[in-house]
């Protein structure tokens, strides 16, 4: 078996498992109505979906800088769990987010890639763009701590 290979077969969590899980343990996290979503996750990359309303919107109705932050901090954590399996105890140790442009009203989506995965820290890169349009609006990079199992 190549490397290539194993490695896509190496997915601990599918994007069910994950919805699942993470409906368990953070239920606040789509308390009155569920806004994130997991599009797909597959070999080391996911794309997540962020159903944005009024909860999520700044002055000027575009999608506030802490709601992105949080996209990409969920879109890390999904890819990270869909290859690890389910470590509620992965914590973010950093992350770095870069605003490019104003995002429009509306569903954002990220794509998140896994850059390096170590035995205790991963790094992700996360790239988000408001659905429709190819520009994108943020690109962030984050840090996670996987505990000693």
């Amino acid at each position: 078996m190549t490397e290539q290979a194993a490695q896509e077969t190496a997915q601990a969590m599918t994007a069910e498992e994950i919805t699942i899980l993470l409906d368990d343990i953070f239920p606040q996290l789509n308390q009155g109505r569920r806004c994130y979503f997991i599009d797909w996750v597959k070999n080391r990359e996911a794309v997540l979906r962020l159903k944005a309303d009024e909860r999520h919107l700044r002055p000027g109705g575009t999608v506030s800088g802490p709601t992105m932050m949080g996209l990409a901090d969920f879109a890390a954590y999904v890819v990270i769990l869909a290859e690890i399996g389910p470590v509620a105890l992965a914590v973010t140790t950093s992350l770095n987010i870069n605003f490019l442009m104003k995002p429009a009203p509306g569903d954002m989506l990220a794509h998140v890639r896994t850059l390096k995965m170590g035995k205790r820290l991963v790094v992700v890169e996360v790239d988000m763009w408001s659905e429709g349009q190819e520009d994108l609006v943020a690109h962030a990079t984050a840090t996670y701590s996987i505990p000693p199992q």
